[in-house]
């Protein structure tokens, strides 16, 4: 079965799945191990960054091993890595010549702003240190095309992607949670490479799925069904932070499919939607934003879209896993929760379905608070 390829900006075409290097940190041979299995499953783009601890250099050695013994392969391998934003010109100048150094490349094919989440790093990378820092690292021949990820909002991510900057993006986009999928569909229209940011584990850590998800998406697997959802939109490529060469299975068995969605799976997708409306009833959120602004500026839609999937899907693992990092990741997701709520109505008129919903993020909070989990990294 040949691996499908797809266009990504002015780069080269790549595999529907990326391979994220942010779980094999254990050493070179788990990083080899993975980068091997991510060739045999089709992958040809691997995606890394200097704060995932130490992946660069895991990877570095990785790619050495597979010069020698796999060179043709080697020769397909797309490579992005990233730059956090903040840095001054010399500053991001030696972190990119380090990340260079640690990979063993002379050039990166891609290079993303790492996390252009607030409108001080947007500034950063147009007209600030960035700008002559992107700039200096295009010209000097150092990387193909920029890009940017993004954990920010819709609007910040729309005038990035209105900058005529970038080539490339990778954004929050998921099964259960499409917000930024028309964001995606325009960028792709307009010639850009678009990523899905780990839709296995932030799209509802799918490789453990409850049983009640699991009933909801049968026959198929939710992780399957997600992947296939994404993949027929027509994302340019899907990441995957594998731990050991099992996390890959799925990505090869996919390695093709590309088409649009087959009936068993609109089918699926239908009765998933069913199931989870029929279990929440009236207290659904529909999250069309009506709702905002909040004169608190709790960020009523994102609290509410857990809250649907924790008691509509069995999916409060995930719910209280993601809720628990609100005011807990700096500029990485939200931060304020359901108990910055004052009661004070404004939403109200405001919600088409009428949902209570002071009362909704009260019980959101009762549900889903707990101790935080420790981050994968930083």
């Amino acid at each position: 079965m040949f691996p499908e390829r797809r266009p990504f900006g002015g780069g080269p075409e790549v595999s529907l799945f990326s391979l994220g290097t942010m779980r094999a940190l254990g050493s070179t041979e788990q990083m080899l191990e993975v980068l091997e299995a991510a060739l045999e499953a089709g992958i040809n783009h691997i995606e890394t960054a200097p704060s995932y601890g130490p992946a660069e250099a895991y990877l570095g050695q990785a790619l050495s091993h597979i010069s020698r013994r796999r060179p043709a392969e080697r020769a397909e391998l797309v490579l992005t890595s990233k730059i956090l934003p903040g840095a001054s010109l010399e500053g991001g100048q030696a972190q990119l010549r380090a990340s260079l150094e640690r990979l063993g490349v002379a050039r990166l094919d891609n290079l993303a702003v790492h996390g252009l989440n607030r409108a001080e790093h947007l500034e950063w990378a147009l007209g600030g240190p960035g700008a002559q820092l992107l700039e200096w690292a295009l010209t000097q021949g150092l990387v193909a095309q920029l890009g940017f990820s993004s954990h920010g909002s819709t609007p910040l991510i729309e005038r990035a992607l209105a900058s005529g900057r970038f080539s490339f993006c990778s954004l929050h986009l998921h099964l259960f949670d499409q917000e930024r999928l028309p964001l995606a569909q325009r960028a792709l229209a307009a010639g850009l490479g678009v990523l899905a940011i780990s839709p296995a584990d932030k799209g509802g850590r799918l490789y453990d799925p409850p049983p009640e998800l699991i009933d909801d998406c049968s026959p198929l697997q939710p992780l399957r069904l997600a992947y296939r959802f994404l993949l027929a939109q027509g994302i340019s490529s899907l990441t995957l932070g594998a731990e050991t060469r099992q996390d890959l299975e799925l990505a090869g068995q996919l390695r093709a499919a590309a088409g649009p969605l087959e009936p068993l799976e609109l089918q699926a997708l239908s009765r998933l939607e069913a199931s989870g409306r029929a279990r929440l009833g009236a207290e659904r959120c529909g999250q069309c934003r009506a709702c905002l602004p909040c004169p608190s500026e709790v960020p009523i839609p994102e609290l509410l879209r857990l809250r649907n999937l924790a008691l509509g899907h069995g999916m409060e693992a995930f719910a209280s896993e993601r809720y628990n990092l609100i005011g807990r990741a700096g500029h990485w997701w939200e931060t304020l929760n359901a108990s910055a709520c004052r009661s004070c109505g404004a939403c109200l008129p405001r919600c088409p379905h009428g949902l209570e919903i002071p009362s909704l993020l009260a019980d959101t909070h009762r549900r889903l608070a707990a101790a935080p989990r420790r981050r994968l990294w930083g």
